[in-house]
């Protein structure tokens, strides 16, 4: 059976269709004309989700099946490939955490074909208050590539990325094995040094974690952990586009720095997805989820507890605030993080694993998914 999609491409507007047989890309041709407001293009690709829909990857679960819902619910968002986020924690948790993921993937095919990585999110990150975010402080420690090693034998080859902070001693050192394994650094819930930050680009960091998150309140003018981020010609960077994370001017000013090397990510917590209310959160203890998707600790809205939001919501907050036209707001959630792991990703090859969108422009400037191909197979919306 064949599927096809005519729409208007993502990467430039111009009219096209695409034909999908037994899971893959069959056909790509240009076309006279297409719906106004119907585009194609890859699914989204979040490489930073801690939960969503009232599950966490972070919980130690007595089903690990459950945590197969958070790849069906994203799925319904457009996200066809995602990396399950661990944070923080005792060593002894992080690596029943790892196996978990690992364990859920042999279990549940559709995890496995939506899970494509994961990212390990601390502890070697700064244990200062500000910087470490809402990481556990106790579990916050100086890299230990002995464990790192372990935690990558136990996902049998399944972490892909980790955030840390090179102000540790010995950090430059762990970066450049993590290089040679093949995982992707990226700097994050840091308070290094210009030089530090340096030394670690030289030693093979790539990445910047949710720029201008993850901060103390209040920085010194110059120099800056920011600035140095911002300032590197090497460094991509990820940002959280909820709205709350990050005002829009500075979104605007961070895309004119980086340009191409600015990404999406949704930070997801465990009540993305969920209902406007009051929870008892695992980090962050009783918190606050306001219909706007704004999630803060209770009875102190200025203090955000986690990001509620999925990464289509992101996209859409660019395009309703016009900080990016929609090729670039889709490309900075699907090829550019795929690209970080694949330089030479094409999303429309032929041959490629059918993971598409259909999507129409509303008259707001958002996008509405109409439709979602996993490996060619639709997947149920409602």
């Amino acid at each position: 059976m064949e599927t096809r999609l005519i729409g208007k491409s993502f990467w430039d507007g111009k009219p096209m269709e695409i034909c999908v047989s037994e899971g893959k890309i069959k056909s790509v041709s240009s076309v006279g004309t297409s719906p106004e407001n119907l585009w194609i293009g890859p699914g989204f690709t979040d490489i930073q989700v801690n939960g969503y829909g009232g599950l966490d990857y972070n919980s130690l679960q007595s089903d690990i099946l459950a945590l197969g819902q958070i790849s069906k619910k994203l799925l319904k968002c457009g996200v066809t490939s995602h990396f399950p986020t661990i944070i923080t924690n005792s060593p002894g948790n992080i690596s029943t955490l790892i196996q978990q993921v690992v364990q859920l993937r042999k279990m549940d095919p559709v995890a496995a074909s939506c899970i494509s990585g994961i990212h390990i999110e601390g502890p070697f990150i700064s244990p200062e208050d500000g910087p470490r975010g809402a990481h556990f402080k106790e579990f916050v420690q100086g890299p230990d590539w002995d464990l790192f090693q372990k935690w990558i034998e136990e996902s049998e080859g399944l972490i892909r990325m980790i955030t840390l902070s090179p102000e540790w001693e010995g950090s430059s050192e762990f970066i450049e094995k993590c290089v040679e394994s093949g995982i992707l650094v990226s700097i994050g819930h840091t308070n290094a040094t210009h030089s530090q930050i340096q030394y670690a680009q030289k030693a093979g960091a790539r990445l910047s974690t949710h720029l201008g998150n993850g901060m103390h309140g209040v920085i010194t003018r110059h120099p800056n952990y920011l600035w140095s981020q911002l300032a590197s010609e090497s460094l991509s960077a990820t940002i959280i586009a909820d709205g709350f994370h990050l005002p829009a001017e500075v979104i605007q000013v961070f895309k004119k720095v980086k340009g191409e090397k600015l990404m999406l990510v949704s930070d997801s917590v465990a009540l993305a997805g969920m209902p406007a209310g009051d929870y008892e959160a695992e980090v962050g203890g009783k918190v606050t989820l306001t219909p706007e998707g704004k999630l803060h600790l209770f009875g102190n809205p200025n203090m955000l507890a986690g990001s509620a939001m999925n990464i289509l919501q992101g996209i859409n907050f660019l395009l309703r605030n016009n900080l990016a036209d929609l090729p670039e707001a889709w490309q900075m959630a699907s090829i550019r993080p795929q690209r970080l792991f694949e330089p030479t990703f094409d999303p429309f090859q032929i041959g490629q694993n059918a993971d598409l969108i259909l999507a129409e422009q509303q008259p707001n400037l958002g996008l509405k998914i109409l439709k979602v191909l996993k490996n060619g197979v639709e997947i149920p919306l409602d």
